[in-house]
């Protein structure tokens, strides 16, 4: 260093200059690492699922009002009132009567649709009670019952 000036004073009048810009390439760099991390441990969760299953649900979304769609002879529809009981052909069923009805169903149409119409005070919990009494007994195409928009 040379005699009389003083450390970021360039040109020696005693006046300091600071940066006239930032440099964000350290920053930019940090975040392209922190990209790749995100990305590798993201693709490594997914592939380790248990089983080999998938992590997330395949959801049909339904289109607005326009087609309906007709049940057949062989689908059941289970209506699951208010208090939580469960109406299977017009008849109140218990929890025991509604899984031999789908263990029947099964038997005769594996490809048998649960439709599953519930009202709008039952808790979603028994909503999937019932989903899961039908694919406890190999029944895997479920549908729930919507009323139309107006």
């Amino acid at each position: 260093m040379a005699m009389g000036k003083t450390p970021g004073d360039p040109d020696g009048n005693g006046e300091e200059v600071g940066f006239a810009e930032i440099n964000i390439t350290p920053l930019t760099d940090i975040f392209l690492v922190l990209l790749i991390i995100f990305m590798v441990t993201s693709s490594v969760i997914v592939q380790q699922a248990p089983g080999g299953a998938q992590t997330g649900l395949k959801v049909n979304l339904p289109k607005g009002g326009t087609t309906d769609v007709t049940a057949r002879a062989t689908d059941i529809s289970v209506a699951v009132l208010a208090d939580g009981r469960f109406v299977l052909g017009g008849n109140v069923v218990g929890e025991d009567e509604l899984k031999r009805a789908f263990a029947k169903a099964q038997e005769e149409n594996p490809d048998t649709v649960v439709i599953v119409q519930a009202d709008e005070g039952v808790p979603h919990g028994t909503v999937v009670q019932v989903m899961e009494m039908a694919k406890s007994v190999g029944l895997g195409q479920l549908a729930i019952g919507v009323r139309e928009s107006q």
